[in-house]
């Protein structure tokens, strides 16, 4: 059965004008390509895009006959994706979305071990972006913060460095994240080259 055929049978397949081909490879890969594009861009919406678009420059690339088979066909989707999430930050120029909660998602996005040249220089300047927003919060607020995200303190810890109850912390770390949120508004501050 076609369910069963190999990636680059189906990717044959497919340039040889089998349109179900095609879609095999996408349900087969589905999950991981969309779970790989949203743990960047935490958003469902933009994942969808992005994924499409994925598909859009696999199909081009199938159609025009220029994909070469020496790579693996997943390892060569995820890459092209890879790219689009690239491209999706450079264009927007914009922070990714604060989340009010323990795991303050914005840094799940920049902090990526595989980075690319690219991609580092997009992370430096949100570093530094980041580093002047922090700067302008209440010396509180900008103690809990700086120890939660950079130097990765449990709020037990800091509650036991600063000498605040837990709850105190975890307020002072919701406070801190509302306060960004509205100097990023007021300021419509955007990543500058």
């Amino acid at each position: 059965m076609e369910l069963q055929k190999d990636d680059s049978v189906l990717v044959k397949d497919y340039i040889n004008g089998n349109e179900k081909s095609l879609e095999i490879l996408i349900n087969r890969h589905n999950q991981r390509i969309s779970s790989f594009i949203y743990s960047k861009v935490l958003d469902r919406d933009v994942t969808e895009d992005i994924f499409q678009d994925t598909f859009i420059k696999v199909i081009r690339t199938l159609k025009k006959g220029s994909y070469s088979e020496e790579g693996k066909f997943l390892p060569w989707v995820m890459r092209i994706a890879h790219n689009l999430v690239i491209d999706h930050f450079r264009r927007n120029k914009r922070m990714p979305k604060f989340e009010g909660n323990e795991d303050f998602n914005i840094f799940s996005v920049i902090g990526d071990d595989k980075l690319n040249v690219e991609k580092q220089l997009i992370k430096d300047q949100i570093d530094s972006d980041l580093n002047k927003l922090i700067d302008e919060l209440p010396e509180d607020q900008k103690e809990v913060l700086l120890m939660r995200i950079y130097k990765d303190m449990s709020f037990k810890e800091i509650s036991e460095n600063t000498g605040v109850s837990i709850n105190t912390a975890l307020g002072r770390m919701r406070y801190a994240l509302i306060n960004l949120r509205k100097i990023i508004e007021k300021n419509n501050i955007v990543l500058t080259n």
